[in-house]
């Protein structure tokens, strides 16, 4: 007798977008296998700094409500810090201003206002946003889909026909991957650099934007370290660290909070993010009926739109 395969999926990539995706799937009663070259701790998710706002991504009103359907699990999940990796924490976005947001910002996060200049010298706002910590969320991540019944195989894929062979449902989450892959060159990388070190009281994130200088600083602090960044290298492919934007960073940083230049260097980190001029979140049928749908080039705002992004595709995978 041969087995339906109907509800047969297999998500391509395993950073925050695939695996959220492959979550959403398996708990709506799917068989979902992910096929990754890497494990999640390999990608790029696993580097990111992961506050939560809807920064750089289009189409702008379609991501301010994924992000906001994020949000709501994100708050959700902050109950079980320790487990999730996510905690609800207050900080500055520098450089934002309250009248610069729409109506969405005060309706949905209650407490933001324009910062003190005890809190930052400088224009900006006071937010209590959620945090992740991603190598925890990841893992969390991954675990909830084992239990939904989701298996995860790491392999490389070549071409997406082979996933297609494979199952009539395929969601690609490939991030970067998607330039070669689909092929689309729109994809591009924006380099990322960060600094890990040891946390000398951090209770509060900073993220302060220059426009004029083109830079972005930014202190995160998790609960066993502090993250410092951070750079946004545009088609920039390294990944290897560089020395003098690490020592850049720390320095910047420590303009914000003195004692970040004294304390002790734990890790170096470098992420690639997926950049694109919009979102790709759309549903293919293949010459052989099969499904195709897209979901990649979230930038640095995976994590903010992860959830709402995983539900749109879930429902173009079977819709």
């Amino acid at each position: 007798m041969t087995r339906d395969r109907s509800g047969d999926v297999i998500v391509v990539g395993s950073g925050v977008i695939g695996l959220t995706t492959a979550v959403v799937l398996a708990e709506s009663g799917r068989r979902v296998r992910i096929w990754t070259r890497e494990p999640a701790e390999g990608t790029t998710s696993a580097v990111a700094g992961a506050l939560w706002w809807p920064y750089s991504v289009e189409p702008l009103e379609l991501a301010r409500a994924w992000a906001l359907e994020s949000l709501s699990v994100y708050e959700e999940l902050a109950a079980r810090p320790q487990e999730t990796g996510v905690r609800m924490v207050e900080g500055v976005l520098g450089g934002s201003r309250l009248d610069e947001q729409g109506p969405w910002a005060a309706a949905r996060l209650p407490g933001l206002r324009a910062s003190t200049p005890e809190e930052y010298a400088g224009t900006g706002l006071w937010a209590r946003l959620p945090l992740i910590d991603m190598p925890v969320q990841l893992r969390w991540l991954r675990e909830r889909f084992l239990r939904a019944g989701g298996t995860v195989e790491v392999r490389a894929v070549a071409d997406l026909a082979e996933a297609e062979a494979a199952a009539p449902v395929v969601v690609n989450c490939t991030g970067l991957g998607a330039r070669e892959l689909v092929p689309d060159p729109a994809v591009r990388p924006v380099r990322g650099q960060l600094v890990i070190v040891e946390n000398p009281g951090v209770r509060n994130w900073l993220v302060s934007t220059d426009a004029g200088a083109g830079t972005t600083t930014y202190l995160f602090p998790q609960p066993d370290r502090l993250v410092l960044g951070g750079t946004t290298d545009e088609d920039e492919w390294s990944l290897t660290p560089d020395p003098a934007v690490a020592a850049r960073i720390v320095e910047q940083c420590a303009r914000f909070w003195p004692a970040v230049a004294r304390v002790r260097v734990l890790e170096h980190r470098v992420g690639l993010r997926p950049v694109r001029s919009a979102v790709r979140l759309e549903r293919e049928v293949r010459s052989g009926g099969g499904v195709l749908v897209h979901n990649y080039g979230h930038g640095g705002a995976g994590v903010t739109v992860a959830w709402g992004c995983a539900r749109v595709a879930a429902g173009l995978a079977f819709g």
